[in-house]
C-alpha cells in the first residue's frame, strides 16, 4: 500500500522513527531484487547505518542519490553496523568510515570476510578438497575457487583500524531507537539482526525476506566439516518467530508485516526441498552433486555453489532428524537412506 505522500506504508512509517531505507541495485539475480541499507538519525545530524549496500559505481551512486534525497549527510555517520559479510550489504562500510572516522561493527563470525586482508587464498585449497569429496568435476573446482576471491569489484574490505566487534546481547540507543543485537548464524556464522521491541521493528537482513528463502551458503570447519549452515537458521529462524514483530525491516524489498506467516511458508519450503532430496535417494546412494542435479538440473559455476549449499544443508537437517545417513568410506561422498 502507498500513501499519499507516495511512500509505502511501511516506509511511511519508517521516516517518522527517524530510518531512511537506501536502495541499491545489485547485479546478482538470485540477491532478491535491490539492497537496502538502513541510515538511521542519530541525534542532531547524526546518522548510524545497519548495512551499507553493494560498492559497484551504481552502488556508489545510488547511495549518495538516496541520502541527497533525504536531506542526509553522510560525513555525519556516527556508526556503521554490518549485518553480515557479503558484498551487497557491507560494499560501502569503508567508505563511510573513511568520509566520517565512523567504526564499523562486524560480528567476530564474519570479521574475516569483511576486515583486513582476505584469507581466502590459504582457504581455497581446503574449499577445493570439500567441493571435490562432493561430486563437483575437477573442471568446475577452479572456477568455484574464483568465487571466493575478493577482487574489489563489488565491495572495499575494511581496514582492521576501523573495525569493532558486535557482540550478541548488545543494546545501544541511536535516535529515538533503543536497539539489541541478536546474532543468528544460518545465512552466514556471524549474522546479526537488530530488535527495537519497543516499535517491534526487526531490522532483518538476509535472515528473513519475503519472497524468497535466504540460501544456507556452505561455509567449512574442515574439508569433511561444515558449519552447518541450515541446521543453524533453523534455530535461528525459531528465535525470530517467536518475537513479537510488528515490522520486518529486510535486506531486500520494501519493510513487511507477517513474519510468522512467512517464516511458516519458508519452512514448508524447505521441508518440500527435503522431500525431493528424500525422493531422490529412493533410487539408491547419490553424491550431493548427483542431487542438486536431481532437483535443480546441471548448473555450473556460482548456480552450481548455491545448489550444493541447498542440498548439503538440507543433508544435515535429515542427518540430525535420523532420516539419512552419509556414506564417506570413498573419495566421494555419497548419502543414502537409513
Amino acid at each position: 500500500m502507498t500513501t499519499a505522500h507516495g511512500l509505502p506504508d511501511g516506509d511511511r512509517i519508517l521516516r517518522a522513527l527517524g530510518i531512511h531505507r537506501l536502495s541499491m541495485p545489485v547485479p546478482f539475480v538470485d540477491a532478491g531484487g535491490p539492497v537496502n541499507a538502513y541510515a538511521i538519525e542519530d541525534g542532531h545530524l547524526g546518522l548510524a547505518f545497519f548495512d551499507t549496500g553493494i560498492g559497484t559505481a551504481e552502488g556508489v551512486e545510488a547511495l549518495h542519490a538516496g541520502a541527497e534525497a533525504a536531506g542526509l549527510d553522510l560525513r555525519c555517520c556516527t556508526e556503521i553496523f554490518v549485518s553480515h559479510g557479503h558484498v551487497d550489504h557491507y560494499g560501502n562500510a569503508q567508505l563511510l568510515s573513511e568520509r566520517s572516522g565512523a567504526p564499523v561493527r562486524v560480528h567476530p563470525g564474519d570479521m574475516e570476510k569483511v576486515v583486513g586482508e582476505s584469507v581466502w587464498e590459504t582457504r581455497a585449497p581446503l574449499y577445493a578438497a570439500f567441493l571435490r569429496r562432493q561430486g563437483v568435476p575437477e573442471e568446475q573446482l577452479p572456477v568455484l575457487a574464483e568465487m571466493g576471491r575478493h577482487t574489489g569489484k563489488f565491495s572495499r574490505r575494511v581496514d582492521a583500524s576501523r573495525a569493532r566487534p558486535l557482540i550478541e546481547g548488545e543494546r545501544f540507543r541511536v535516535g529515538k531507537l533503543r536497539l539489541e543485537v541478536l546474532h543468528l548464524p544460518g545465512h552466514t556464522p556471524g549474522l546479526v539482526c537488530l530488535w527495537n521491541s519497543e516499535h517491534r521493528l526487526l531490522f532483518a537482513d538476509d535472515h528473513l525476506l519475503a519472497r524468497i528463502s535466504p540460501n544456507p551458503f556452505l561455509e567449512l570447519v574442515d574439508e569433511r566439516t561444515t558449519r552447518r549452515a541450515l541446521v543453524q537458521y533453523m534455530h535461528s529462524i525459531q528465535r525470530v518467530r517467536s518475537l513479537d514483530v510488528d515490522w520486518v525491516l529486510p535486506g531486500h524489498g520494501a519493510p513487511f508485516q507477517g513474519h510468522r506467516a512467512a517464516i511458516d511458508s519458508l519452512i514448508r519450503f524447505i521441508g518440500r526441498r527435503q522431500d525431493k532430496v528424500l525422493a531422490s535417494l529412493d533410487a539408491g546412494p547419490r553424491t550431493p552433486v548427483e542431487l542438486s542435479e536431481a532437483i535443480f538440473g546441471p548448473q555450473k559455476g556460482p548456480r552450481l555453489y548455491l545448489t550444493l549449499s541447498e542440498v548439503v544443508g538440507n543433508l544435515e537437517v535429515l542427518e540430525d532428524a535420523g532420516r539419512v545417513r552419509r556414506l564417506d568410506d570413498g573419495p566421494v561422498d555419497r548419502w543414502t537412506l537409513p
